[in-house]
Order: C-alpha cells, then sequence, then structure tokens
C-alpha cells in the first residue's frame, strides 16, 4: 500500500512538472494581441525605404485622384473660375444652387469608381493618392452637402475599392483649414491663414485625430499627408512662414499619435513642395517620410539633387507625389531617373478633362458655353444675367459632362500610361 502511494506521488508530481511546462511553454508561445498583428500589416520604414508587411521594398508607382474630392478649374477646363468655391459658385450663377448641389453628388458618384481603381490596378500600380477637401470632415457647406458632410462615406467606398484590388492608399489634405498654400489649389482666400490662425490650427488638428481614430487599423492605407503644397512663393512674408511650418506639422503628427501609431505620416516642403530648407529636426517621429513636387525642368538627377540630398542627410523616405503635364519623353526619363534615385511617384492626375492624364473627358455638346460663362465678367448681378447662357442647355451640359467621366466613357491615354512604365489594359 505504502509503496503504491509512493508511485503515485511520483506520478503526481511529474504530472505537476509537465503541466507546469505546458503552461510555460504555451505562454511563450501566446498569440500577438491584436494590436501587435495590427502593427504587422502596416507599411514600415527602413532607413529611405519603405518595406511592406511581408519583408519586402515598397516603390510607389501610381497616379492621384486629384478633382474628385477637390475641384480644380483646369480639370473642367476652366481658367479664371479655377478654385471649388469659385467653381460652385459659377454652377449656381449658372443653373441655381439646387441644381448645382445635385451635380455634385453626381459627380461625386461617377467621377471615381470601382471600375476606375481595377483599372489603375491593371496598370501596374500600386499606389494611389488621394486629395481631399478638410470641409468633407466637417459641417460645412461643400459640394452640395451641409450639415451631413460624406468624407468618410468617400474614403471609404476608395478603401474598399483598393483593398479588392490590392493598391495602398495615401490620404492627402489637398486644402486644409485657412489654407496652407495662399491660391486656388487650396481653395483659399489668397493667403495661407493656417499659419496665423489659432482656430484653423486646431481644426487641422482636429480633424486629422478623427480621421486617425477612424483609420488606424486600416493597413490599406499607407499614410496620411497632413496637407499639400505649403506657402505659395508669391508672399513678402514668405521666410517667416517657413519657419512655422516644422511646427504646425508638429501640431498635427500629436493629434494622430494620441490615437494611431501605425500609420507613416508624410510631410511636404514649402513652395509647392520643393524647399525642405525648413525641416530641422526629423527625429520627432518614428514613422515620418517626406513628399517632393516637380513639374518642369530637366528630367534629370540633378534637378531633382536638393531631395535626395535632404533625403540622404535625414536617412528617411522621399516620394514624389505630384508630376506630370509634359511629354511622353519627358516622364518616361524622370521615372528612370526616379527610380534610379530610389524616389517613388504618384503622377497628377489619374482623370481630367481631355489629356496629359491617365483618362481623359470628352468634353460635351456645348461645354463651350459653360466655359464661356466661368470667364465672362460676373461681378455685378447684371453681369451675371447678360452672361448666363439659355438655363436648359447648360443644365444638359453639365449632366453630359457627369456621363462622360464614366470611366466607360473616358479615352485611356495609352502612350501617357506607357511612358511611365505601366500597362493601358
Amino acid at each position: 500500500m505504502v509503496q503504491k502511494y509512493r508511485i503515485y506521488r511520483i506520478m503526481k508530481h511529474n504530472f505537476n512538472l509537465i503541466l507546469l511546462a505546458t503552461m510555460l511553454l504555451v505562454g511563450c508561445s501566446t498569440p500577438m494581441t491584436n494590436q501587435e498583428e495590427t502593427k504587422k500589416e502596416f507599411v514600415t520604414i527602413q532607413g529611405p525605404d519603405l518595406i511592406k508587411p511581408d519583408g519586402s521594398k515598397l516603390f510607389i508607382k501610381g497616379t492621384n485622384l486629384g478633382n474628385w474630392l477637390n475641384p480644380e478649374g483646369y480639370m473642367f477646363k476652366f481658367r479664371k473660375t479655377n478654385s471649388a468655391r469659385f467653381i460652385n459658385e459659377m454652377f449656381s450663377q449658372l443653373v441655381g444652387p439646387d441644381f448645382t448641389a445635385e451635380f455634385w453628388k453626381a459627380f461625386k458618384d461617377n467621377y471615381i469608381t470601382s471600375e476606375d481603381i481595377q483599372f489603375i490596378k491593371r496598370t501596374g500600380s500600386n499606389t494611389i493618392r488621394l486629395p481631399f477637401h478638410y470641409k468633407l470632415f466637417t459641417d460645412e457647406d461643400y459640394m452640395g452637402l451641409t450639415v451631413n458632410q460624406d468624407g468618410f462615406a468617400r474614403v471609404d467606398s476608395v478603401v474598399k475599392w483598393c483593398r479588392e484590388a490590392d493598391l495602398y492608399l495615401i490620404l492627402d489634405m489637398h486644402d486644409a483649414p485657412g489654407g496652407q498654400t495662399g491660391d486656388n489649389i487650396d481653395d483659399s482666400y489668397g493667403y495661407p491663414w493656417l499659419f496665423e490662425s489659432e482656430a484653423s490650427q486646431k481644426l487641422y488638428c482636429d480633424i486629422w485625430r478623427k480621421i486617425a481614430e477612424y483609420y488606424k487599423n486600416e493597413p490599406v492605407i499607407l499614410g496620411y499627408e497632413l496637407f499639400n503644397e505649403p506657402i505659395a512663393p508669391y508672399f513678402k512674408n514668405m521666410e517667416e512662414l517657413n519657419g512655422k511650418l516644422e511646427e504646425i506639422y508638429k501640431m498635427g503628427v500629436a493629434a494622430i499619435r494620441e490615437v494611431d501609431n501605425n500609420h507613416i505620416i508624410l510631410l511636404g516642403g514649402s513652395q509647392w513642395n520643393g524647399n525642405f530648407k525648413p525641416f530641422k529636426d526629423s527625429t520627432f517621429d518614428d514613422k515620418i517620410m517626406y513628399t517632393c513636387h516637380r513639374y518642369g525642368g530637366q528630367p534629370t538627377k540633378e534637378a531633382i539633387m536638393n531631395f535626395i540630398t535632404f533625403r540622404d542627410s535625414v536617412n528617411l523616405p522621399m516620394y514624389m507625389g505630384e508630376i506630370g503635364h509634359n511629354t511622353d519623353e519627358w516622364m518616361s526619363q524622370f521615372c528612370q531617373t526616379m527610380e534610379e534615385n530610389n524616389i517613388g511617384w504618384t503622377f497628377w492626375p489619374y482623370k481630367k478633362a481631355e489629356s496629359s492624364c491617365f483618362v481623359g473627358i470628352a468634353t460635351p455638346e456645348n461645354w463651350d458655353l459653360i466655359i464661356r460663362f466661368s470667364e465672362a465678367p460676373r461681378e455685378t448681378y447684371e453681369q451675371i444675367r447678360e452672361a448666363r447662357p439659355d438655363q436648359a442647355m447648360s443644365r444638359k451640359a453639365l449632366m453630359d459632362f457627369i456621363e462622360a467621366t464614366r470611366f466607360e466613357n473616358c479615352i485611356i491615354w495609352e502612350e501617357y500610361i506607357k511612358s511611365l512604365g505601366l500597362t493601358p489594359n
């Protein structure tokens, strides 16, 4: 009996040891938390390179969905009427505010759809940059809506389409509160008030915090570009404004990091994303990359040497967020130059009226009369009345333009796409 009890004690002791070892082993191999798993799904930074979750290098190649969520005059063939605010005002004078609101909804529904995103994927692109107006995330009057703006719904649709197409997405606040540029491209009042207005700075931070909280676990989004092309070169106090740039960026980064430590944040240089001298501190965040723009000039390494020099000095990625509007030969040479120097790119834009893009919009019948009204003097009510063409004709032309924007009705500019080393499928 005693012998049996000793055997039992030994077996129980050994069982307990095995159980303890098993528990320790399981503890050591416990599955990662959801947060840890999420972090492994995101693009990361390794020196001047972007690294995909599988460990391979990501060299950005793609395009911009300009004009969709931030209308810009020249993409409609307007010249004088060149910002979102001016375009909306002109349409309202032309056909009334209610019809204009209907136009904007149809425009947003049709200008970019899943078919466009699938086509971009088929070209061999891997990234889309999505310019947007800050008003899409407020209760301000914008593109036909007031209280119930649809910013998240519109971005959600692109996130879904990019996930289905296996594309990365960069969110670009092209138009910041108060204006960050001081020209038509930021839909401002002719000065970069963001750098002087505490109210605008707070709103800019609040919007980015809200966006980051919403998308913090979305790996399709490569990163957040805090704002586009800050501080145009026209202002006498340009250097004073340049001196404020990094601090305004730090505000936005801090707001995002309150809720999201997963995503890369993109910072553009002043004067059309071309001047990186204002940056003095590249160590305030561990997920920063920089973004430059270049239109014109020679398609050579010398033309982007300042970008390369800055990139090498901070040992962080540099990406050409906008480039284009040139000859096919020029673009082909510049693509080669950028690839040789490890600067990824998204060409501007994907779609616009007529050419110099991936796909073009054929302007409809009587569109020349819409253009003529957009260029006519409209400073007084009398001038508006005298310049306004027939409303029925104008409404039809606007809705015909919407139909022309649909992907199946667009012109695929094959040589343009080929010049970028992509495939016009």
